[in-house]
């Protein structure tokens, strides 16, 4: 045999240390390097703040568009604990913006009963994918300052003052050798952050884009939820019952829904697992859309609205016209894709399916011409299909 031109052996293969595999395979870890990425690490920083929010911690986010496309997102949560990690030997603070895996979402007892930011890689993809990262905690009466660039501790977590609050700010330039562009959209940010206020009732967030003057801001807080996100999406359209209707279960998975028909022809259904939009659904949609056509079919029939010889009503017909928000927050989530787009935790189906069969039963028994109203829209589908 003859020699191969390239050996191949041990030394031939790269062991990425760290946040070097982040800097080689951006894509893997903020599906990609467009302004879809860049949008993706400043929702990673603020995910992790509406964390601390959902665990009860953080009432304010404030995301500031600085000129030069920085970025700085400040809340007023408990703090990132600035203490000695006992594994990495550096502040719990620099480990989680510089090693991979590390995020206090692992279960255990961190105070977070669930979270968006479940892969621990949000804060240190952040970091290795800037040119430069800076954060300043508030906690423990003290003020801790510390920076990075290219993922990479320039100075460590230092003390640098006094403080009774507590709090983090995080601000950072994301790198431009490695995204396409670092033009933010603030209409596209805008957009997000409205609906993660609706996600998250009570809690504040406001943003402002300092790029060009006039600046840009805008303040969400919306103490309705999810009845005031239906009521958002419905604002252009004539309805066909006046309120939202709204089911809430606590339990091992929580379930939040809220939705109402308007005479339009379109189904828009919105699917969220902890706070995180599911664009392609999953099973949390199929259990809310199983529970609606049996609902609706059990009801129509048992009042005689469908006459016994003619065929059930289709899920199709029934979801016409429909404006739904479905929010469920799951421990651990299992998501289809990197992008995490799709609810797969099977267990789900069942229970957003019983929670929307009991809850909407009663519901349309307490109110018959809402009930009525929305059945003469399903049947008259029905026929034109």
């Amino acid at each position: 045999m003859e020699k191969y031109e390239h050996e191949y052996k041990a030394e031939q293969i790269q062991v990425l240390e760290g946040l070097e595999a982040v800097r080689k395979r951006p894509g893997m870890y903020i599906g990609s390097v467009s302004i879809r990425g860049l949008h993706h690490l400043v929702y990673e920083i603020v995910d992790n703040c509406v964390d601390e929010a959902l665990a009860g911690y953080c009432t304010h986010i404030h995301i500031t568009i600085e000129p030069g496309n920085i970025i700085c997102v400040e809340d007023d949560g408990r703090g990132i604990p600035v203490d000695i990690h006992p594994k990495t030997k550096i502040s719990a603070a620099e480990t989680v913006y510089t090693v991979l895996h590390a995020g206090g979402k692992f279960g255990g007892d961190s105070g977070y009963k669930v979270s968006g930011g479940l892969h621990g890689v949000g804060a240190s993809v952040v970091n290795a994918l800037s040119t430069w990262t800076e954060v300043t905690i508030q906690r423990d009466g003290g003020i801790f300052y510390m920076k990075f660039e290219k993922g990479k501790t320039v100075q460590p977590l230092k003390r640098i003052g006094n403080s009774n609050k507590t709090g983090t700010k995080v601000r950072f330039l994301a790198d431009d050798t490695i995204f396409e562009t670092l033009e933010y959209d603030y209409e596209t940010l805008e957009d997000r952050f409205r609906e993660m206020a609706f996600l998250t009732k009570g809690l504040k967030i406001s943003i402002e884009d300092l790029r060009e003057d006039p600046k840009k801001q805008a303040e969400f807080c919306f103490e309705g939820g999810l009845v005031s996100f239906v009521e958002f999406l419905n604002k252009n359209k004539e309805k066909l019952h006046k309120e939202p209707i709204y089911i809430e279960k606590d339990g091992e998975v929580p379930v939040e829904i809220a939705f109402q028909y308007t005479t339009a022809y379109s189904e828009n259904i919105y699917t969220f697992v902890n706070n995180i939009n599911t664009i392609e659904g999953g099973t949390h949609l199929e259990g809310f859309k199983r529970a609606l056509t049996k609902t609706f079919n059990d009801y129509a029939r048992s009042h005689n609205l469908i006459k016994e010889k003619d065929a059930n009503l289709q899920g199709e017909d029934i979801r016409e016209g429909i404006t739904a928000v479905v929010s469920v927050k799951v421990k651990e989530p299992q998501f289809e894709g990197q992008t995490k787009t799709k609810l797969g935790n099977s267990n789900v189906t069942g229970i957003v399916q019983s929670m929307v069969n009991e809850a909407l039963g009663n519901f349309l028994e307490e109110n018959p011409t809402v009930a009525k109203a929305i059945l003469e829209k399903c049947i008259s589908a029905s026929r034109a299909r």
